[in-house]
């Protein structure tokens, strides 16, 4: 396979609206291409910014011969999985869920999104 067709591959793109020292941009990145990632002060120029940066990455990963990580799918997941943390950890957090109003399930996934 060709750069050109692995750009058509249904890669994860992972877009956040930034604003800090710096000012107002967009930031993405390609989450199953590590390093693979962008800038631009508007959507559309993010957008063709990662595009070019992803066919960048996956040209040297062919020059080189290296493998091409492909897309991830969502049905591959079961959106469940275990975590074993402290006690002290678990207690602070059940605590802070209660105060809020909420079960430990969303909090977690409230703070994992973040």
């Amino acid at each position: 396979m060709e750069a050109k067709d692995y750009m058509k591959l249904p890669y994860t793109r992972l877009v956040q609206e930034i604003q800090d020292e710096s000012g107002h941009y967009f930031y993405g990145r390609i989450l199953e291409l590590d390093g693979c990632q962008s800038t631009g002060d508007t959507l559309e120029e993010l957008y063709e910014n990662l595009n070019e940066a992803m066919e960048g990455y996956l040209e040297t990963k062919l020059e080189y011969g290296l493998p091409v990580p492909t897309p991830e799918r969502v049905g591959d997941y079961s959106g469940k999985f275990v975590v074993r943390l402290p006690k002290s950890l678990h207690q602070r957090l059940a605590i802070e869920a209660k105060n809020e109003g909420v079960s430990l399930n969303q909090l977690a996934l409230y703070k994992l999104a973040l």
